[in-house]
């Protein structure tokens, strides 16, 4: 009963989230600056490598504005896109027209999609939003035997990351949802593995702050290059690539 309780209060927070987001998502997710579209172009380019362009079942988890979906829209793969908010739903419809695109307001932990159905589960900074447990149990079930599973999300190892996610004060002024958060690589690891997952590659990346100056964005970009390969400094990225196949 407590978990159910839970769940649900956790789900009511996120719709609730997601009509402030409706309006600000961009500003808060930071994808307006120059630098915070590199990034955005960054993560579309290895979202569209990960899902490939072979007429693919693609569901995207936590669509929000549809900014993603968009992009994922360009390849011949058929898209069902999924929020729990149905102001973010409207929002991304308003933005995506593409024939291959199908928007659902559904529940990421109880969907409404047969097992084994989809090829590809993919997602832009949602999984931090979710109850990874009842996450995973649910992807596990749609997702087919062989099938991939990709997510990008914030890196706890990462300082200013690690204050925001974990200071209430800090949290409510930068626009979080009051119950997302971020992974320790290895613990979001480990959980894969307890839900059967394998070929899991959990990468540290992404050192292009949203804030640096558009002068300076040719020398932040090589300046990533290298310290994302340098041992231990790698580990404070701000992001990590979450990927991983089904049994």
């Amino acid at each position: 009963m407590e978990t159910s309780v839970t769940e649900d209060k956790r789900i009511q927070n996120e719709i609730i989230h997601g009509e402030y987001i409706r309006e600000h998502g961009e500003e808060i997710w930071n994808w307006s600056s120059p630098a915070g579209k590199l990034r955005w172009a960054r993560r579309c380019r290895l979202f569209k490598e990960f899902i490939g362009n072979h007429k693919s079942l693609v569901l995207e988890i936590g669509c929000g504005t549809g900014l993603f979906t968009k992009e994922l829209a360009e390849t011949d793969n058929q898209i069902v896109a999924i929020d729990i908010s149905d102001a973010l739903i409207e929002k991304a419809k308003e933005r995506v027209h593409a024939q291959n695109v199908k928007f659902v307001v559904d529940n990421a932990y109880k969907t409404k999609f047969r097992s084994n159905y989809y090829d590809f589960i993919v997602g832009s900074s949602s999984l931090h939003h979710l109850d990874v447990d009842a996450a995973l149990k649910e992807f596990s079930r749609i997702l087919k035997p062989g099938g991939g599973i990709m997510f990008t999300e914030p890196n706890m190892m990462n300082p200013q990351i690690a204050l925001i996610k974990n200071i209430p004060a800090i949290k409510r002024r930068v626009g979080d949802s009051p119950d997302e958060t971020a992974f320790f690589r290895w613990g979001i690891a480990r959980k894969l593995r307890n839900y059967g997952f394998t070929d899991i590659s959990i990468v540290p990346f992404d050192f292009m702050h949203p804030g640096i100056p558009e002068s300076l964005l040719g020398f932040a970009g090589k300046l990533t290059s290298v310290i994302e390969k340098m041992p231990i400094l790698k580990e404070i990225a701000g992001s990590l690539i979450i990927q991983c196949r089904k049994k």
